[in-house]
């Protein structure tokens, strides 16, 4: 039973019965109340955990993620028990939180001074520990017909099929991009998006520190620059793409000038997409998640298409401020 499993990691009593929060589209989150204090437990994705090689990703991300600790970014660190910070239970895993007050942000109600402020901290992170690396970029080779024929006679067969030509681009696009990427190599968090920074009087927390990892500071940039700026929910305001910007510049400037040349990085939705499909086709742990799968098709392709009709407008104004 998840309750007992949470009991025995904490070593405590569980107060109140365990209660699902929001954590995310891949694993779930409770808030446990005990007779040693309140703690938020996020347990992991088991589709996830069965992957090759995901947990020496966890183990780096726990390493950068006692970095950016180190280095005062304003962060929600999983708590070291027993002397790691990943606990398993009878082949389950978990990260053990202190409970964090505060709210995440209304993503239809973020303001210039929000966008300005996860910039610099983004900015921050990047500045940490900055090197001059050639790497080999990670290209994406999604079969669509495959996809298409696995998802015939299901509800999302005709939402890829109709617009097959549009991800076909979005993937080529994509792969441009990475290849025209400079040597730049940084700590980097493109999981920080709105939903993963939480406001206490107005002050932020980062939280979900999972996908830490060291990539190109580029492509986090300008992903991010327009998630917190509307991409994610199809309504974009270039003001607040360029406070996102504003802010972080001045915590890191990278030299790089020549973003609208990888703007493709935005259709890194794709990837996502792919994965939805085939949680949506029956690869879930549960009937709930494969819900959420054919959800997530849904408003992933609305948003892919959504960035191709404003890509021209948001080349121009990458190249307006960044002359």
């Amino acid at each position: 039973m998840l309750e007992d499993k949470i009991a025995d990691l904490l070593k405590c009593n569980i107060v109140t019965p365990i209660t699902p929060v929001s954590g995310g589209f891949l694993h779930r989150m409770y808030r446990v109340d005990t007779d040693k204090g309140t703690f938020a437990i996020k347990h992991l994705n088991p589709n996830i955990m069965a992957r090759p090689g995901v947990k020496d990703n966890y183990r780096r991300a726990e390493e950068l993620e006692t970095m950016l600790e180190e280095a005062g970014i304003p962060i929600v660190p999983a708590l070291t028990v027993n002397g790691r910070k990943m606990q398993e239970a009878d082949e389950d895993f978990f990260y053990i939180f202190n409970w964090q007050n505060g709210s995440i942000t209304d993503w239809n109600n973020i303001t210039e001074e929000q966008c300005r402020i996860a910039g610099n901290i983004q900015g921050k992170i990047h500045a940490i520990e900055a090197t001059h690396t050639k790497t080999e970029p990670e290209l994406s080779h999604i079969d669509w017909d495959s996809l298409i024929e696995a998802a015939e006679n299901t509800t999302i067969e005709t939402i890829i099929t109709d617009n097959k030509e549009l991800l076909i681009y979005a993937e080529n696009e994509m792969n441009k991009a990475r290849n025209a990427l400079p040597d730049i190599e940084t700590i980097v968090n493109e999981d920080m998006d709105p939903k993963n920074v939480m406001w206490d009087n107005n002050e932020p927390v980062v939280i979900d520190l999972e996908c830490l990892d060291r990539g190109n500071p580029v492509s986090s940039a300008i992903q991010l620059s327009l998630q917190w700026s509307g991409i994610t929910t199809c309504d974009l305001d270039l003001t607040k793409t360029k406070a996102f910007f504003d802010g972080y510049r001045k915590a890191y400037d990278n030299g790089f000038r020549d973003y609208a040349s990888v703007f493709g990085l935005t259709y890194t939705w794709i990837e996502w997409l792919e994965y939805n499909i085939r949680r949506a086709l029956g690869d879930s742990i549960d009937k709930k998640e494969q819900e959420m799968g054919i959800q997530q098709v849904e408003e992933t392709v609305a948003r892919i298409r959504y960035i191709r009709e404003k890509e021209e407008e948001i080349k121009q104004s990458l190249n307006d401020w960044f002359r």
